[in-house]
Protein backbone atom coordinates (compact mmCIF):
# COMPACT_ATOMS: atom_id res chain seq x y z
CA UNK A 1 0.00 0.00 0.00
CA UNK A 2 1.32 3.44 -0.87
CA UNK A 3 0.39 6.97 0.09
CA UNK A 4 1.50 9.94 -2.02
CA UNK A 5 3.94 7.63 -3.84
CA UNK A 6 5.67 6.73 -0.55
CA UNK A 7 5.87 3.21 0.85
CA UNK A 8 4.93 2.44 4.46
CA UNK A 9 8.65 2.05 5.18
CA UNK A 10 9.34 5.52 3.74
CA UNK A 11 6.58 7.00 5.91
CA UNK A 12 7.94 5.32 9.03
CA UNK A 13 11.43 6.66 8.22
CA UNK A 14 10.03 10.15 7.67
CA UNK A 15 8.16 10.04 10.99
CA UNK A 16 11.27 8.78 12.76
CA UNK A 17 13.31 11.59 11.20
CA UNK A 18 10.71 14.14 12.35
CA UNK A 19 11.04 12.80 15.91
CA UNK A 20 14.83 13.10 15.71
CA UNK A 21 14.56 16.69 14.48
CA UNK A 22 12.29 17.49 17.43
CA UNK A 23 15.15 16.50 19.77
CA UNK A 24 17.65 18.90 18.19
CA UNK A 25 17.52 21.96 20.46
CA UNK A 26 21.20 22.20 21.39
CA UNK A 27 20.59 24.80 24.10
CA UNK A 28 18.06 22.55 25.82
CA UNK A 29 20.33 19.49 25.45
CA UNK A 30 23.25 21.28 27.10
CA UNK A 31 21.06 22.82 29.81
CA UNK A 32 19.89 19.33 30.75
CA UNK A 33 23.40 17.86 30.53
CA UNK A 34 24.89 20.62 32.66
CA UNK A 35 22.46 19.78 35.46
CA UNK A 36 24.83 16.84 36.03
CA UNK A 37 27.63 19.31 36.91
CA UNK A 38 28.10 21.59 39.89
CA UNK A 39 27.68 25.35 39.60
CA UNK A 40 31.38 26.17 39.15
CA UNK A 41 31.87 23.49 36.50
CA UNK A 42 28.86 24.80 34.58
CA UNK A 43 30.14 28.38 34.74
CA UNK A 44 33.64 27.45 33.56
CA UNK A 45 32.30 25.57 30.51
CA UNK A 46 29.75 28.28 29.66
CA UNK A 47 32.45 30.96 29.73
CA UNK A 48 35.14 28.92 27.97
CA UNK A 49 32.90 27.99 25.03
CA UNK A 50 30.85 31.21 24.84
CA UNK A 51 27.62 29.30 25.49
CA UNK A 52 25.85 32.36 26.88
CA UNK A 53 26.16 34.00 23.46
CA UNK A 54 29.00 36.33 24.44
CA UNK A 55 32.66 35.96 23.57
CA UNK A 56 34.69 32.91 24.54
CA UNK A 57 36.70 33.74 27.69
CA UNK A 58 40.33 32.84 28.38
CA UNK A 59 41.52 30.62 31.23
CA UNK A 60 43.05 33.70 32.84
CA UNK A 61 39.83 35.74 32.65
CA UNK A 62 37.79 32.93 34.19
CA UNK A 63 40.48 32.36 36.83
CA UNK A 64 40.17 35.95 38.03
CA UNK A 65 36.39 35.56 38.44
CA UNK A 66 36.73 32.36 40.48
CA UNK A 67 39.98 33.44 42.18
CA UNK A 68 41.79 30.41 40.82
CA UNK A 69 44.90 29.90 38.67
CA UNK A 70 44.55 29.43 34.93
CA UNK A 71 45.90 25.88 35.32
CA UNK A 72 43.18 25.07 37.87
CA UNK A 73 40.54 26.39 35.45
CA UNK A 74 42.03 24.17 32.72
CA UNK A 75 41.72 21.17 35.06
CA UNK A 76 38.08 22.01 35.85
CA UNK A 77 37.32 22.30 32.13
CA UNK A 78 38.97 18.96 31.36
CA UNK A 79 37.38 17.03 34.24
CA UNK A 80 33.93 18.57 33.57
CA UNK A 81 33.97 17.47 29.92
CA UNK A 82 35.21 14.03 31.02
CA UNK A 83 32.35 13.72 33.51
CA UNK A 84 29.84 14.51 30.78
CA UNK A 85 31.41 11.96 28.42
CA UNK A 86 31.15 9.28 31.10
CA UNK A 87 27.46 9.83 31.89
CA UNK A 88 25.56 6.56 31.63
CA UNK A 89 22.57 8.31 30.07
CA UNK A 90 24.62 10.48 27.68
CA UNK A 91 23.29 8.65 24.63
CA UNK A 92 19.69 9.42 25.60
CA UNK A 93 20.56 13.13 25.48
CA UNK A 94 22.50 12.96 22.22
CA UNK A 95 20.94 10.20 20.10
CA UNK A 96 18.61 12.52 18.15
CA UNK A 97 21.36 15.01 17.40
CA UNK A 98 23.83 12.26 16.50
CA UNK A 99 21.42 10.63 14.06
CA UNK A 100 20.50 13.85 12.27
CA UNK A 101 24.20 14.84 11.93
CA UNK A 102 24.98 11.40 10.53
CA UNK A 103 22.11 11.79 8.03
CA UNK A 104 23.28 15.29 7.08
CA UNK A 105 26.90 14.26 6.61
CA UNK A 106 26.03 11.10 4.68
CA UNK A 107 23.80 13.05 2.27
CA UNK A 108 26.59 15.61 1.80
CA UNK A 109 29.19 12.97 1.00
CA UNK A 110 30.60 12.71 4.52
CA UNK A 111 32.01 16.24 4.83
CA UNK A 112 30.45 19.61 5.67
CA UNK A 113 32.06 22.97 6.27
CA UNK A 114 31.57 23.98 9.90
CA UNK A 115 29.28 27.00 9.37
CA UNK A 116 27.27 25.21 6.70
CA UNK A 117 26.67 22.28 9.06
CA UNK A 118 25.73 24.60 11.93
CA UNK A 119 23.38 26.61 9.70
CA UNK A 120 21.55 23.40 8.78
CA UNK A 121 21.36 22.23 12.39
CA UNK A 122 20.06 25.58 13.62
CA UNK A 123 17.45 25.57 10.85
CA UNK A 124 16.32 22.02 11.64
CA UNK A 125 16.22 22.63 15.39
CA UNK A 126 14.51 25.99 15.74
CA UNK A 127 13.37 26.86 12.23
CA UNK A 128 14.31 29.71 9.90
CA UNK A 129 14.68 33.38 10.57
CA UNK A 130 17.38 33.20 13.22
CA UNK A 131 19.80 36.04 13.50
CA UNK A 132 22.24 37.81 15.73
CA UNK A 133 23.00 36.58 19.23
CA UNK A 134 20.39 33.80 19.18
CA UNK A 135 21.95 32.17 16.13
CA UNK A 136 25.49 32.51 17.49
CA UNK A 137 24.38 30.99 20.80
CA UNK A 138 22.88 27.93 19.11
CA UNK A 139 25.93 27.44 16.88
CA UNK A 140 28.25 27.53 19.89
CA UNK A 141 26.12 24.90 21.61
CA UNK A 142 26.25 22.65 18.54
CA UNK A 143 30.02 23.16 18.30
CA UNK A 144 30.47 22.09 21.94
CA UNK A 145 28.28 19.02 21.56
CA UNK A 146 29.93 17.82 18.34
CA UNK A 147 33.57 18.55 19.18
CA UNK A 148 33.50 17.57 22.88
CA UNK A 149 30.81 14.92 23.31
CA UNK A 150 30.36 13.35 19.86
CA UNK A 151 34.05 13.09 19.00
CA UNK A 152 33.81 9.30 18.62
CA UNK A 153 31.35 9.72 15.72
CA UNK A 154 32.64 12.85 14.00
CA UNK A 155 36.03 14.31 13.33
CA UNK A 156 37.06 17.93 12.92
CA UNK A 157 38.95 18.75 9.72
CA UNK A 158 41.35 21.60 10.38
CA UNK A 159 42.31 24.32 7.94
CA UNK A 160 43.71 21.92 5.29
CA UNK A 161 45.16 22.45 1.83
CA UNK A 162 41.78 21.92 0.18
CA UNK A 163 39.10 22.62 2.81
CA UNK A 164 38.14 25.22 5.39
CA UNK A 165 37.36 24.07 8.95
CA UNK A 166 34.84 21.25 8.57
CA UNK A 167 33.38 18.17 10.23
CA UNK A 168 33.42 14.72 8.67
CA UNK A 169 32.19 11.25 9.49
CA UNK A 170 34.91 9.56 11.57
CA UNK A 171 36.04 7.05 8.97
CA UNK A 172 35.17 9.05 5.85
CA UNK A 173 37.82 9.10 3.13
CA UNK A 174 38.36 12.60 1.73
CA UNK A 175 40.37 11.48 -1.30
CA UNK A 176 37.66 11.82 -3.97
CA UNK A 177 36.28 15.02 -2.36
CA UNK A 178 39.74 16.62 -2.37
CA UNK A 179 40.28 15.48 -5.97
CA UNK A 180 37.05 17.15 -7.14
CA UNK A 181 37.86 20.35 -5.20
CA UNK A 182 41.32 20.44 -6.80
CA UNK A 183 40.08 19.71 -10.34
CA UNK A 184 37.27 22.26 -10.04
CA UNK A 185 39.70 24.92 -8.78
CA UNK A 186 41.96 24.38 -11.80
CA UNK A 187 38.97 24.56 -14.16
CA UNK A 188 37.78 27.88 -12.68
CA UNK A 189 41.32 29.29 -13.04
CA UNK A 190 41.36 28.16 -16.67
CA UNK A 191 37.92 29.56 -17.60
CA UNK A 192 38.45 32.83 -15.65
CA UNK A 193 34.79 33.70 -15.12
CA UNK A 194 32.32 33.83 -12.26
CA UNK A 195 29.51 31.29 -12.04
CA UNK A 196 26.00 30.95 -10.72
CA UNK A 197 25.56 27.93 -8.44
CA UNK A 198 23.76 25.85 -11.07
CA UNK A 199 26.48 26.58 -13.64
CA UNK A 200 29.22 25.50 -11.24
CA UNK A 201 27.34 22.34 -10.25
CA UNK A 202 26.97 21.43 -13.94
CA UNK A 203 30.66 22.19 -14.56
CA UNK A 204 31.59 19.88 -11.65
CA UNK A 205 29.62 17.04 -13.25
CA UNK A 206 31.73 17.35 -16.40
CA UNK A 207 34.97 16.76 -14.50
CA UNK A 208 36.80 13.42 -14.61
CA UNK A 209 36.75 13.00 -10.80
CA UNK A 210 32.96 13.23 -10.75
CA UNK A 211 32.50 10.85 -13.68
CA UNK A 212 34.78 8.19 -12.17
CA UNK A 213 33.20 8.45 -8.67
CA UNK A 214 29.61 9.24 -9.60
CA UNK A 215 28.03 6.87 -7.08
CA UNK A 216 29.94 8.58 -4.24
CA UNK A 217 28.68 11.99 -5.35
CA UNK A 218 25.06 10.82 -5.51
CA UNK A 219 24.15 9.30 -2.12
CA UNK A 220 20.54 8.47 -1.27
CA UNK A 221 18.57 10.75 1.07
CA UNK A 222 15.73 13.21 1.19
CA UNK A 223 16.70 15.80 3.79
CA UNK A 224 15.51 19.22 2.63
CA UNK A 225 18.19 21.88 3.27
CA UNK A 226 16.30 24.67 1.50
CA UNK A 227 15.54 26.38 4.83
CA UNK A 228 19.05 27.85 4.93
CA UNK A 229 19.12 29.09 1.35
CA UNK A 230 17.14 32.32 1.83
CA UNK A 231 19.27 35.44 1.66
CA UNK A 232 18.57 39.19 1.58
CA UNK A 233 20.47 39.53 -1.70
CA UNK A 234 19.86 36.23 -3.50
CA UNK A 235 18.19 32.86 -3.11
CA UNK A 236 19.65 29.58 -4.26
CA UNK A 237 17.45 27.22 -6.27
CA UNK A 238 16.35 24.62 -3.70
CA UNK A 239 16.07 21.85 -6.28
CA UNK A 240 19.65 22.45 -7.44
CA UNK A 241 21.08 22.28 -3.91
CA UNK A 242 18.88 19.42 -2.67
CA UNK A 243 19.64 17.41 -5.79
CA UNK A 244 23.41 17.98 -5.61
CA UNK A 245 24.22 18.13 -1.91
CA UNK A 246 27.70 16.61 -2.19
CA UNK A 247 28.88 19.06 -4.84
CA UNK A 248 27.29 21.99 -3.00
CA UNK A 249 28.97 20.87 0.22
CA UNK A 250 32.34 20.79 -1.55
CA UNK A 251 31.72 24.33 -2.85
CA UNK A 252 30.96 25.49 0.70
CA UNK A 253 34.04 23.75 2.11
CA UNK A 254 36.56 24.44 -0.67
CA UNK A 255 39.32 26.67 0.63
CA UNK A 256 40.02 28.76 -2.47
CA UNK A 257 36.55 28.77 -4.04
CA UNK A 258 34.17 31.39 -2.64
CA UNK A 259 30.66 32.71 -3.14
CA UNK A 260 30.22 36.48 -3.12
CA UNK A 261 27.40 38.35 -1.40
CA UNK A 262 25.30 38.18 -4.57
CA UNK A 263 25.51 34.39 -4.91
CA UNK A 264 28.18 34.20 -7.61
CA UNK A 265 31.17 31.84 -7.33
CA UNK A 266 34.83 32.26 -8.23
CA UNK A 267 38.29 32.29 -6.67
CA UNK A 268 38.50 33.98 -3.28
CA UNK A 269 41.45 36.03 -4.61
CA UNK A 270 39.22 37.70 -7.23
CA UNK A 271 38.05 41.20 -6.33
CA UNK A 272 34.60 40.50 -7.74
CA UNK A 273 34.29 37.68 -5.20
CA UNK A 274 36.03 39.30 -2.21
CA UNK A 275 36.18 43.08 -2.80
CA UNK A 276 39.18 44.69 -1.13
CA UNK A 277 38.81 48.41 -1.81
CA UNK A 278 35.91 50.88 -1.87
CA UNK A 279 36.24 50.88 -5.68
CA UNK A 280 35.84 47.07 -5.77
CA UNK A 281 32.67 47.38 -3.69
CA UNK A 282 31.24 50.15 -5.91
CA UNK A 283 31.82 48.02 -9.00
CA UNK A 284 30.21 44.95 -7.41
CA UNK A 285 27.16 46.93 -6.25
CA UNK A 286 26.61 48.52 -9.67
CA UNK A 287 27.23 45.32 -11.64
CA UNK A 288 24.71 43.40 -9.57
CA UNK A 289 22.13 46.19 -9.64
CA UNK A 290 22.12 46.00 -13.43
CA UNK A 291 21.14 49.67 -13.66
CA UNK A 292 22.58 53.11 -12.82
CA UNK A 293 22.49 54.20 -9.19
CA UNK A 294 22.92 57.47 -7.29
CA UNK A 295 26.26 57.73 -5.54
CA UNK A 296 24.59 58.07 -2.11
CA UNK A 297 22.48 54.95 -2.82
CA UNK A 298 25.67 53.06 -3.69
CA UNK A 299 27.22 54.11 -0.36
CA UNK A 300 24.09 53.04 1.53
CA UNK A 301 24.10 49.66 -0.22
CA UNK A 302 27.76 49.06 0.61
CA UNK A 303 27.04 49.70 4.28
CA UNK A 304 23.87 47.62 4.24
CA UNK A 305 25.68 44.61 2.77
CA UNK A 306 28.64 45.14 5.12
CA UNK A 307 31.39 43.45 3.12
CA UNK A 308 33.68 44.19 6.06
CA UNK A 309 33.73 46.52 9.06
CA UNK A 310 34.72 49.57 6.99
CA UNK A 311 31.98 52.20 6.64
CA UNK A 312 31.57 53.88 3.24
CA UNK A 313 30.56 57.52 3.09
CA UNK A 314 28.86 59.12 0.10
CA UNK A 315 31.63 61.67 -0.54
CA UNK A 316 34.31 58.98 -0.83
CA UNK A 317 32.09 56.91 -3.14
CA UNK A 318 31.40 59.98 -5.31
CA UNK A 319 35.11 60.72 -5.56
CA UNK A 320 35.87 57.17 -6.77
CA UNK A 321 33.09 57.38 -9.36
CA UNK A 322 34.42 60.68 -10.73
CA UNK A 323 38.04 59.54 -10.97
CA UNK A 324 37.60 56.08 -12.51
CA UNK A 325 36.79 55.88 -16.24
CA UNK A 326 34.86 52.62 -15.89
CA UNK A 327 32.03 54.63 -14.28
CA UNK A 328 29.94 56.99 -16.41
CA UNK A 329 27.81 59.88 -15.14
CA UNK A 330 24.41 59.28 -16.77
CA UNK A 331 22.22 61.66 -14.79
CA UNK A 332 22.29 63.99 -11.82
CA UNK A 333 24.47 62.04 -9.35
CA UNK A 334 23.62 58.81 -11.22
CA UNK A 335 26.38 56.50 -12.42
CA UNK A 336 26.46 53.44 -14.66
CA UNK A 337 29.20 51.14 -15.92
CA UNK A 338 31.07 51.89 -19.14
CA UNK A 339 30.89 48.15 -19.95
CA UNK A 340 27.10 48.53 -20.25
CA UNK A 341 27.69 50.69 -23.35
CA UNK A 342 27.39 54.11 -21.70
CA UNK A 343 29.57 56.82 -23.24
CA UNK A 344 31.31 59.60 -21.37
CA UNK A 345 30.73 63.28 -22.10
CA UNK A 346 27.93 65.82 -22.08
CA UNK A 347 24.52 65.25 -23.65
CA UNK A 348 25.79 67.13 -26.73
CA UNK A 349 28.83 64.81 -26.90
CA UNK A 350 26.53 61.78 -26.73
CA UNK A 351 24.33 63.19 -29.53
CA UNK A 352 27.38 63.78 -31.73
CA UNK A 353 28.58 60.21 -31.22
CA UNK A 354 25.10 58.82 -31.96
CA UNK A 355 24.87 60.76 -35.25
CA UNK A 356 28.47 59.91 -36.18
CA UNK A 357 27.93 56.19 -35.55
CA UNK A 358 24.72 56.20 -37.63
CA UNK A 359 26.65 57.60 -40.61
CA UNK A 360 23.69 59.80 -41.62
CA UNK A 361 21.46 62.60 -40.26
CA UNK A 362 18.78 61.47 -37.77
CA UNK A 363 15.28 62.59 -36.85
CA UNK A 364 14.78 64.36 -33.53
CA UNK A 365 12.82 61.43 -32.00
CA UNK A 366 15.48 58.93 -33.06
CA UNK A 367 18.13 61.02 -31.35
CA UNK A 368 16.03 61.50 -28.20
CA UNK A 369 15.36 57.75 -27.86
CA UNK A 370 19.01 56.85 -28.34
CA UNK A 371 20.19 59.52 -25.88
CA UNK A 372 17.70 58.28 -23.27
CA UNK A 373 19.42 54.91 -23.55
CA UNK A 374 22.64 56.66 -22.55
CA UNK A 375 21.53 59.34 -20.12
CA UNK A 376 18.81 59.72 -17.51
CA UNK A 377 17.76 63.25 -18.47
CA UNK A 378 14.61 65.09 -19.47
CA UNK A 379 13.71 65.36 -23.17
CA UNK A 380 13.91 69.15 -22.80
CA UNK A 381 17.62 68.82 -21.97
CA UNK A 382 18.20 66.88 -25.21
CA UNK A 383 16.16 69.40 -27.23
CA UNK A 384 18.18 72.22 -25.72
CA UNK A 385 21.44 70.54 -26.76
CA UNK A 386 20.11 70.07 -30.33
CA UNK A 387 19.42 73.82 -30.55
CA UNK A 388 23.18 74.55 -30.33
CA UNK A 389 23.89 75.74 -33.89
CA UNK A 390 27.66 75.64 -33.23
CA UNK A 391 27.36 71.85 -32.99
CA UNK A 392 24.31 70.74 -35.00
CA UNK A 393 22.60 71.63 -38.26
CA UNK A 394 19.09 70.80 -39.51
CA UNK A 395 18.91 69.31 -42.99
CA UNK A 396 16.26 70.26 -45.56
CA UNK A 397 14.18 67.24 -44.57
CA UNK A 398 14.21 68.20 -40.85
CA UNK A 399 16.92 65.82 -39.65
CA UNK A 400 19.96 66.66 -37.54
CA UNK A 401 23.59 66.34 -38.51
CA UNK A 402 26.87 67.40 -36.93
CA UNK A 403 27.94 70.89 -38.02
CA UNK A 404 31.02 70.82 -40.20
CA UNK A 405 34.12 71.49 -38.12
CA UNK A 406 32.50 70.42 -34.84
CA UNK A 407 34.66 67.59 -33.49
CA UNK A 408 33.25 64.35 -32.09
CA UNK A 409 34.48 63.55 -28.58
CA UNK A 410 36.48 60.31 -28.29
Amino acid sequence: MENDNKSILDQIMDNHQAEEVAKLDAVEIITNLFNELDERERDVLIRRFGLSGGGKETLEEIGKIHKLTRERIRQIETTSVKRLRQLENLDSYLSGLKNIIINLLEEHGGLMEKEYLFNNLVNFSIGGGKNGDNEIKHKRHFDFLISKLLHDEFEAVGDSEYFKESFKLKYQSLEHLEALAKELLEKIKEIKKIFMTEELVNLSKELETYKSNQEKFSPAGNLDVSGILANDLFKEKAEVVNGNKVIYSILQAAKKIEQNRFGLWGLNSWREIKPKTINDKIYLILKNSGKPMHFSEIADKINQISFDKKVANAATVHNELILDEKYILVGRGLYGLKEWGYQKGTVADVIKKIIAESGQPLKREEIINKVLGQRIVKKATINLALMDRNKFEITSDGKYKIKDGSAVAE
